[in-house]
């Protein structure tokens, strides 16, 4: 069932594909051959994940953050609290709060005498009637449904660490556990929630009830367990039973100053899922499938497949949707009979009038700014790969990583709507209904979602010679990382 299939390869035809400056390509990758290797376990080493340069990694202790020499990109980091026990109390916590959201009511307006009342499942059933149903899918997904699937692979990954013997399906639940992960965005709907708050407290009498507070403790134990698990240290607890130990390296990076350059870069690869390290006993072409990985079983690659291409595609199809998205109204009021359509742009216009700065600007950036921003930084990104420049590629690694994590914080204005067009039903005296553009703007975030999922980062460097041969600067400097404590770094080469 969550076996990671390889049924994707089809998709994309080796004669229509657009090369977007790839560095190494191989025939074999898009034909879906699978190259066979002997693959070496390299211990102590890492790949930046944002510049593809291998570093050596020493044994950090709690509380440390091991950090890439060249683009400033974490590594990794060990967390001061207990790898178990601390994301199972969070975890547990967050089912119980989870299980009291789903019938807890959220607020209640009174217009006129009249009262309604509004749960996080209200939404999505409002949105069918009006004859939204992708957005009602959406809505339902990101709030009800990935939450609860988040939250069980969790409990499921911390039972397969804490037991003798593991599930033969943990690695698999692992594995997708960081894929929908970004897709669970209980943070987001409780701005939305507030947003729509605002817009309600000067128009009739809004009262929040328990399921707004149970929502706000939600988001803080499902960040609490976010930020106590560590995916990595998991992946290697549950080797494949079903296959010998990969080989070790000579060489251990991690207690010796010996020298990474004197390895090939072009027969080193990372896995993208338990990061670990191999050497290969040929060059490994970028795209190429080198079947599983030794140690977390999942799929093993150099570089994401083709993701100049797909990123491009994504962004090519948002960037057309945007604009109708902030032309086209995305919901409708009406009070008494009279009502006029709200675009994005008027909404926040309406929270500044209403001296609301802080959730204005917060819906300016969430909902018009940052769409713009995912756009451009990672168009900026293909043309630095595809003309092969150096255009501040320190600088490009890091906005990306801004990127990803600012790309969910757009749905706000998505779920304000749904909160709206279930609570403010009152036929003739006030409803709320939604309107095309929340199509369009949703799409528009979703496919951003997608493009910078999708694109490799070290595609840039990749393009730029950066991963081909060391430069001088990082001849002379150390092999190894810099450990930040604190404020204080320190460099763990003697």
């Amino acid at each position: 069932m969550f076996r990671n299939s390889r049924f994707y390869k089809g998709l994309w035809s080796r004669w229509t594909a657009l090369r977007f400056g790839e560095v190494e390509y191989d025939s074999d990758s898009a034909s879906g051959i699978i190259l066979q290797s002997e693959l070496v376990l390299v211990q102590g080493l890492k790949e930046c994940s944002s510049c593809g340069l291998f570093q050596a990694v020493p044994d950090l202790r709690p509380g440390q953050v091991a950090e890439c020499k060249r683009c400033g990109s974490m590594l990794e980091r060990v967390r001061r609290t207990s790898p178990i026990m601390a994301p199972l109390a969070f975890c547990l916590a967050s089912i119980a709060l989870y299980l009291a959201l789903l019938v807890s009511p959220l607020m209640t307006i009174d217009v006129y005498g009249r009262e309604n009342t509004v749960t996080i499942r209200s939404g999505p059933h409002e949105l069918v009637d009006q004859g939204f149903g992708l957005i009602a899918i959406l809505v339902n997904l990101a709030t009800i449904l990935m939450p609860a699937v988040v939250l069980g692979f969790m409990l499921f990954i911390l039972y397969g660490a804490s037991s003798h013997k593991a599930p033969s399906l943990v690695r698999d639940v692992l594995a997708w556990y960081e894929k929908l992960r970004p897709w669970s965005m209980i943070e987001v709907y409780v701005i939305g929630l507030i947003v729509a708050y605002t817009k309600l407290v000067d128009l009739a009498v809004v009262k929040l009830l328990p399921g707004s507070f149970i929502l706000f403790a939600l988001m803080i134990t499902m960040a609490a367990m976010d930020s106590t698990f560590n995916s990595e240290l998991f992946w290697h607890k549950f080797p494949p039973s079903d296959r010998e130990p990969p080989r070790l390296y000579e060489k251990d990076f991690r207690t010796e100053d010996y020298i990474v350059s004197e390895l090939p870069r072009n027969q080193l690869l990372s896995c993208m899922y338990c990061q670990s390290v191999f050497l290969a006993d040929h060059p490994v072409p970028n795209g190429a499938d080198m079947g599983n990985c030794p140690v977390c079983d999942q799929t093993l690659r150099r570089r994401k497949q083709r993701s100049a291409m797909a990123a491009a595609s994504y962004l090519l199809a948002a960037s057309v949707f945007y604009i109708p998205a902030n032309l086209l109204p995305i919901m409708t009021y009406v009070k008494m009979g009279q009502g006029q359509p709200s675009t994005i742009l008027s909404g926040v216009k309406q929270l500044w009038h209403a001296n609301l700065y802080v959730l204005a600007l917060i819906v300016l950036f969430a909902s018009i700014t940052f769409p713009v921003l995912k756009i451009v930084a990672l168009s900026t990104m293909l043309c630095c790969e595809a003309l092969r420049k150096d255009w501040n590629l320190r600088f490009l690694s890091r906005l990306y990583g801004f990127v990803c994590f600012i790309g969910r914080w757009s749905m706000i204005d998505v779920f304000m709507i749904s909160i709206l067009a279930a609570i403010v039903r009152f036929s003739f005296f006030a409803h709320v209904s939604a309107d095309s553009g929340v199509v369009f703007f949703a799409s528009v975030v979703v496919l951003t979602i997608f493009a910078a999922d999708v694109y490799d980062p070290r595609g840039m460097w990749d393009a730029a010679g950066y991963n081909c041969t060391l430069t001088q600067s990082e001849k002379n400097s150390p092999d190894k990382v810099l450990v930040m404590r604190g404020k204080q770094v320190e460099s763990e080469r003697t």
